[in-house]
């Protein structure tokens, strides 16, 4: 017997197959106007079917570093997909994994040299929440399994990470699923300096429950999806001295703020001198070491799904027993993929073979002397400004204020109108760019800024 092959269906549109099948993220189905169909990618931009084409100011979701379809990790992709594009990682390795695990460990602030595979930022923050709890019950200490969390954080969209992340829209509906976790005042921005009390509210915290607490989660020196807010090192450096006073585990969520995008500069802490380049954490641009630290996002490049959870040694021995218990019991079908391995590493190449450097330090000062100018120029406007490196942030005076704030659509539909991809979190723009973004681009995005503000 035969299947006959049915009649060639009528070509049917992108946008039409989208409409009928599709279900966006972060997206009223009802309300949203029809999404972009994109045909390709170069550089800073993404070209849509139409022909139209938008300056991607936001690194498509955070993740685009060096552009667009970057010829380097494209053909590293393609070289390995010739070779191995998957093996169990349970029993069996690869180079690909060895190498990246390798390079990340010279990379990352020192000690963090134990790395576990997974898939994208919430999982990696969910296997660190997990690693940290069960750190504890290894060592006969089940009691220290609560986890301290910051006001205004996000961490991810699973169950632990929304558990973690601040009672928002996002989570309300979720409640009955999630853990309760003790919640540490943030510190001011940066932008205001800091002050003495800054990590009171962590201390009372631990002083009173201490011996209950396994884990601090903290995003170094820039929180995201809450609110685009900066912190200054001084605070993540009081959170580590006072995780090491009453014995928890530091945990630092990079899945934005890894690889330069906090910038490239050593915050109040001397050069190392093992590091011939520039710090690409805030962590170590902030001098701390986290005992856990959770990448994603900007991890391959943008090319690929694929995080790192890496820990210390010191984590690492409470798992390495005779007693098969003490195993870590997680893992994910596609942990240590050879091609994201492959994309990873070629990412890293980039910033060897390519001045990434010298692009993040222009990045910064455009977006420093462009934010002093809106805030001066727009005062009646714009009640903030902020900066943490390569990510530039602005929050207007808008009374309805939160996420929902129905000026943050209108002005992603007037960006888009006119070619950039912003994507305002409420009444917070912000601009965080691939590193390839020329100064004219760049300016580019800010005039368009700029204009949106006379209008408003």
């Amino acid at each position: 017997m035969s299947l006959k092959p049915s009649a060639a269906p009528p070509e049917t549109s992108t946008g039409d197959l989208d409409a009928r099948h599709l279900w966006h993220p972060y997206t009223q189905m009802r309300l949203a106007p029809a999404p972009v169909p994109i045909a390709y990618g170069e550089g800073a931009w993404l070209v849509a079917e139409s022909g139209k084409r938008y300056l991607d100011a936001i690194s498509s979701w955070w993740v685009t570093l060096h552009g667009h379809a970057h010829p380097h990790i494209a053909a590293a992709i393609a070289q390995q997909a010739g070779t191995l594009e998957q093996v169990i990682f349970a029993g069996f390795t690869h180079r690909p994994a060895a190498q990246l695990a390798g390079k990340l460990a010279a990379l990352l602030p020192a000690g963090l040299n134990r790395v576990f595979y997974s898939d994208n930022g919430s999982t990696a923050v969910e296997v660190s929440l997990k690693m940290a709890v069960q750190y504890w019950a290894n060592q006969d200490r089940p009691q220290r399994h609560r986890i301290v969390a910051l006001r205004d954080a996000y961490h991810g969209d699973t169950v632990a990470t929304m558990s973690v992340s601040e009672p928002s829209y996002f989570t309300e509906k979720f409640q009955p699923l999630m853990f309760p976790v003790q919640r540490a005042r943030t510190a001011p921005c940066a932008c205001c300096g800091a002050h003495a009390n800054d990590c009171d509210s962590l201390e009372a915290i631990l002083q009173r429950s201490g011996e209950e607490v396994a884990a601090v989660i903290v995003e170094p020196l820039l929180q995201g999806a809450g609110g685009m807010k900066v912190h200054p090192a001084t605070f993540l450096r009081d959170v580590r001295r006072l995780c090491d006073r009453y014995g928890a585990l530091m945990i630092a969520d990079e899945v934005l703020t890894g690889f330069g995008r906090t910038g490239i500069e050593r915050q109040g802490v001397p050069t190392r001198g093992d590091a011939p380049n520039p710090p690409l954490f805030a962590c170590e641009a902030s001098g701390i070491v986290p005992d856990i630290i959770c990448l994603s996002k900007g991890l391959t490049g943008g090319f690929l799904p694929m995080a790192a959870t890496a820990c210390t040694a010191r984590v690492f021995q409470a798992f390495y027993s005779e007693n098969r218990r003490d195993t870590f019991f997680h893992g994910h079908s596609y942990t240590a993929n050879p091609l994201g391995c492959a994309a990873a590493l070629a990412s890293l190449e980039v910033f060897e073979r390519e001045p990434v450097f010298e692009r993040i330090a222009r990045i910064t000062q455009i977006h420093s002397e462009r934010l002093e100018a809106i805030r001066k120029r727009f005062a009646d406007r714009v009640l903030e400004t902020r900066q943490a490196g390569t990510v530039g942030i602005l929050e207007l005076r808008d009374e309805s204020g939160g996420y929902l704030a129905a000026v943050g659509p209108k002005l992603q539909n007037y960006f888009l109108e006119n070619g950039v991809l912003l994507r305002p979190l409420g009444s917070i723009i912000y601009c965080l760019p691939p590193y390839c973004i020329s100064e004219d681009e760049l300016n580019q995005v800010w005039d368009l800024v700029e204009r949106s503000l006379q209008l408003a």
